[in-house]
């Protein structure tokens, strides 16, 4: 693919592992075995052709909510990922980093998290951002409290505020907004995900569980981002 015109970040909503685990007729925590795995090979595909960012929505502060086998089962996928990340020959020019509060994690893994990021902190691929114990409401507040405790400190001014000093104390900070958001499972919203930098966002919803997601489903996704006409609130 042409590089000039692929999006340069790509988020993606991975819905879908439960209900593919219902289908199957298997328990939950291997729906989403198998979706850490699809996000294996589409961060191995992402990166083979160009894609400069990959943020996918992991686990939300919502989440906990959610049984504590489960919860526990995507802890479990999580230590995983990590280390098959340190350990994958072929992902070893992939930078990995992760969205969200990850104080609230185990000990361990916050250790195996930090470890993942320190170790790939040079690599020039794809930079995979894991948004885990992750909320957009949230991370905006606690940017909103990371610059009013500057200005308090007199480190700022009141008129130092601007979207780009926002934009800085973002996790996403020194990385560009998404060119494409994809949602699988045919669910039409956002759920609380990057509110801040999807304000020009393309979305596209595909009616596909993300177990089943495939390297020519992103493919077919680009195309279509291609044809799209961003105005970025212009004519």
């Amino acid at each position: 693919m042409e590089e000039e015109i692929l999006p340069k970040h790509i988020a993606i909503i991975m819905d879908g592992n439960r209900r593919w685990a219902k289908e199957q007729g298997i328990e939950i925590r291997l729906g989403h075995k198998e979706g850490a795995e699809t996000l294996k090979k589409i961060a191995k595909y992402a990166n083979k052709i160009g894609i400069k960012y990959l943020t996918v929505y992991a686990f939300s502060t919502e989440n906990w909510k959610r049984t504590k086998e489960e919860v526990g089962a995507l802890m479990g996928l999580l230590q995983m990922y990590v280390a098959d990340f340190l350990n994958d020959k072929e992902l070893e020019n992939i930078k990995i980093n992760v969205l969200g509060d990850i104080s609230k994690l185990d000990s361990g893994l916050q250790k195996s998290i930090r470890k993942a990021i320190d170790k790939t902190k040079d690599y020039t691929g794809l930079t995979l951002n894991i948004a885990f114990n992750y909320g957009g409401r949230d991370e905006i507040t606690s940017a909103v409290k990371n610059i009013a405790l500057k200005a308090q400190n007199k480190e700022i001014k009141i008129e130092d505020i601007n979207e780009e000093l926002i934009s800085n104390n973002l996790y996403t900070a020194n990385q560009p907004d998404p060119d494409l958001l994809i949602r699988t499972s045919g669910e039409e919203r956002i759920s609380n995900f990057l509110l801040w930098q999807l304000a020009y966002t393309e979305f596209l919803f595909i009616n596909k569980l993300w177990p089943d997601f495939s390297e020519k489903d992103l493919d077919e996704a680009i195309e279509e981002y291609k044809k799209r006409n961003r105005k970025f609130g212009g004519k």
